[in-house]
């Protein structure tokens, strides 16, 4: 209508936070949760804590940075892709058995592991872990020569170090997100059997506590199914050099614990230098000598020494000793007459003029 005047509404939108969920940050990478959690443990996504104890967040300033980078997502894809026997034996160009022979002697070493339907263990590994090794020229006998007599006999013996390779990286893992001794220490007893956590942590306070710190470890099936069991006994160290690693280790973690930080000593104020000069001030001195007072000739017997009187007298302000004392008068029976007889009233003969 004529003559009305029509108010303008501002939207005022809130502002946006520092830091968002893990979710939230692999949908603005682009990249599935499982390759998020993959690029967080590597360390090719940093994290930091929530301040409301809400688990990790992304700050906006590290999603941008990894945004700027040149051929995002596909690099940053790349980095984090996985894949399995077959698929790394063929970007390696090897058999499927000479890859596996390399796996079992420890030379690839598995990021991640499942079971499968027949509960059997399916390793994965870092495709571009496997590009480096197949590039690298010192591993051109291993590829494409012999297999050496030594490693062939520790594969006959039945020899895997796939379990203890994937134990000690996700350790690692862990150690790399630990803020404290204590989570450190329940980082390290995720791996050990509860029989030498017992032996080593004798307190059940502590061992309540790192029962409660020690992070949970990927689940396979229900707790107490046969493909449980098979993960938990992946995921614990059984090797006997493994289990004293992971003791001292651990160990050395609880020690640090009980053992308060080290306080630096304050800069000396004012009042700590006044307190000092105090104290050199009060030098220990010797009992100062008393001097007996000149005895008077009727005098038969000398004055009693009083036992309440200080044998030592105090510094002056200058820190020496003050000089001695002035005799203190004769209190004999002669001093008790003249001080009741007054000098000048004359007594006996003299007052008679005889």
């Amino acid at each position: 209508m004529p003559g009305t005047t029509i108010a303008s509404v501002t939207t005022l939108t809130p502002e946006r936070p520092a830091r968002c969920a893990p979710s939230h940050a692999a949908r603005e990478l682009g990249l599935k949760r499982y390759e998020f959690d993959l690029a967080v443990q590597l360390g090719r996504i940093r994290t930091v804590p929530d301040e409301g104890g809400g688990g990790r967040r992304v700050d906006w300033a590290e999603i941008a940075r990894l945004q700027a980078q040149a051929g995002f997502p596909e690099t940053l894809r790349a980095r984090v892709r996985i894949v399995g026997t077959r698929e790394g034996a063929s970007l390696m160009g090897v058999s499927d058995g000479r890859f596996a022979r390399l796996a079992r002697l420890g030379l690839l070493v598995p990021v991640h592991f499942y079971l499968n339907r027949y509960r059997a263990v399916v390793w994965l590994y870092l495709a571009e872990e496997l590009k480096q090794f197949a590039a690298n020229d010192d591993h051109a006998e291993l590829i494409k020569g012999r297999t050496p007599e030594t490693l062939r006999s520790q594969l006959m013996s039945g020899l895997d170090l796939r379990p203890r390779n994937w134990r000690g990286r996700h350790l690692g893992f862990l150690l790399r997100q630990a803020e404290d001794p204590w989570t450190r220490a329940g980082a390290i007893a995720a791996f050990l059997p509860d029989a030498e956590i017992a032996g080593i942590v004798k307190s059940p306070y502590e061992r309540a506590r790192l029962t409660r710190l020690r992070p949970a470890l990927p689940d396979h099936g229900a707790p107490g199914s046969p493909s449980a069991l098979l993960g938990e006994e992946i995921m614990t160290a059984r090797d006997a050099d493994e289990i004293a690693w992971l003791s001292a280790d651990l160990d050395r973690q609880l020690e640090a614990t009980r053992v308060p930080p080290p306080v630096a000593s304050p800069a000396p104020g004012p009042r700590d230098h006044t307190a000092r000069r105090a104290r050199v001030r009060r030098l220990p001195t010797a009992p100062v000598p008393r001097t007996p007072a000149p005895a008077a000739a009727s005098d038969t017997a000398a004055a009693p020494v009083r036992s309440d009187e200080p044998t030592t007298r105090p510094l002056a302000r200058g820190g020496h000793a003050p000089a001695p004392a002035a005799p203190r008068p004769h209190r004999g029976l002669l001093t008790w007459l003249c001080r009741r007889t007054p000098r000048s009233a004359p007594t006996g003969r003299h007052a008679r003029g005889t």
